[in-house]
Protein backbone atom coordinates (compact mmCIF):
# COMPACT_ATOMS: atom_id res chain seq x y z
CA UNK A 1 0.00 0.00 0.00
CA UNK A 2 1.60 3.23 -0.86
CA UNK A 3 1.12 6.48 0.98
CA UNK A 4 -1.47 8.56 -1.57
CA UNK A 5 -3.29 5.49 -0.77
CA UNK A 6 -3.21 6.39 3.10
CA UNK A 7 -3.83 9.39 2.29
CA UNK A 8 -7.55 9.15 0.46
CA UNK A 9 -8.40 6.63 3.15
CA UNK A 10 -7.42 9.51 5.82
CA UNK A 11 -9.12 11.92 4.05
CA UNK A 12 -12.38 10.34 3.55
CA UNK A 13 -12.45 9.25 7.66
CA UNK A 14 -11.62 12.68 8.07
CA UNK A 15 -14.79 13.89 5.93
CA UNK A 16 -16.90 11.47 8.21
CA UNK A 17 -15.14 12.41 11.31
CA UNK A 18 -16.05 15.98 10.75
CA UNK A 19 -19.69 15.66 10.14
CA UNK A 20 -19.65 13.45 13.33
CA UNK A 21 -18.16 15.88 15.45
CA UNK A 22 -20.25 18.88 14.18
CA UNK A 23 -17.11 20.88 13.19
CA UNK A 24 -16.94 23.29 9.84
CA UNK A 25 -15.23 21.00 7.07
CA UNK A 26 -12.42 23.67 6.91
CA UNK A 27 -10.82 22.42 10.20
CA UNK A 28 -7.24 21.63 9.68
CA UNK A 29 -6.35 17.84 10.26
CA UNK A 30 -3.50 19.67 12.55
CA UNK A 31 -6.55 20.53 14.64
CA UNK A 32 -7.96 17.12 14.81
CA UNK A 33 -4.87 15.43 15.71
CA UNK A 34 -2.53 18.22 17.93
CA UNK A 35 -2.96 17.03 21.75
CA UNK A 36 -2.22 20.64 22.67
CA UNK A 37 -5.45 22.34 20.89
CA UNK A 38 -8.65 22.84 22.64
CA UNK A 39 -10.36 20.17 20.84
CA UNK A 40 -8.03 16.87 21.95
CA UNK A 41 -9.33 13.60 20.06
CA UNK A 42 -7.69 10.75 20.96
CA UNK A 43 -7.09 9.69 17.57
CA UNK A 44 -3.74 9.61 15.64
CA UNK A 45 -3.34 10.17 12.23
CA UNK A 46 -3.37 6.82 10.09
CA UNK A 47 -0.63 8.18 7.58
CA UNK A 48 1.47 8.90 10.97
CA UNK A 49 1.16 4.92 12.19
CA UNK A 50 1.55 3.97 8.19
CA UNK A 51 4.63 5.59 8.66
CA UNK A 52 5.48 4.56 11.94
CA UNK A 53 5.02 1.03 10.94
CA UNK A 54 6.95 1.15 8.08
CA UNK A 55 10.09 2.76 9.74
CA UNK A 56 9.53 -0.16 12.86
CA UNK A 57 9.67 -2.73 10.38
CA UNK A 58 13.09 -1.95 8.35
CA UNK A 59 14.26 -1.40 11.91
CA UNK A 60 13.45 -5.14 13.09
CA UNK A 61 14.37 -6.54 9.82
CA UNK A 62 18.34 -4.72 9.90
CA UNK A 63 18.84 -4.78 13.83
CA UNK A 64 18.10 -8.65 13.41
CA UNK A 65 20.16 -11.37 15.06
CA UNK A 66 19.09 -13.68 11.94
CA UNK A 67 22.68 -13.75 9.49
CA UNK A 68 19.72 -14.72 6.85
CA UNK A 69 17.62 -11.72 7.27
CA UNK A 70 20.56 -9.63 7.87
CA UNK A 71 21.99 -10.35 4.45
CA UNK A 72 18.80 -9.77 2.69
CA UNK A 73 18.00 -7.05 0.23
CA UNK A 74 15.51 -4.92 1.49
CA UNK A 75 12.59 -4.19 -0.49
CA UNK A 76 9.91 -2.13 1.45
CA UNK A 77 7.66 -0.64 -0.59
CA UNK A 78 6.69 2.57 -0.43
CA UNK A 79 6.08 5.33 -2.73
CA UNK A 80 7.46 8.96 -4.59
CA UNK A 81 6.07 11.08 -1.84
CA UNK A 82 7.68 9.19 1.25
CA UNK A 83 10.58 6.87 1.72
CA UNK A 84 11.00 4.67 4.30
CA UNK A 85 14.84 4.44 4.28
CA UNK A 86 15.38 8.11 3.71
CA UNK A 87 13.32 9.01 6.72
CA UNK A 88 15.28 6.26 8.92
CA UNK A 89 18.70 7.79 7.51
CA UNK A 90 17.09 10.94 8.94
CA UNK A 91 16.13 10.11 12.05
CA UNK A 92 19.41 8.54 12.79
CA UNK A 93 21.60 11.78 11.94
Amino acid sequence: MCCSTVESIEAKINKYTRKWLGVPPGLSDVAMYCRKAKLKLLMKSILEEYKCGKAILVTMLEDSDDPMVKTMQLSIKTDRKWKVAEAIDEAKR
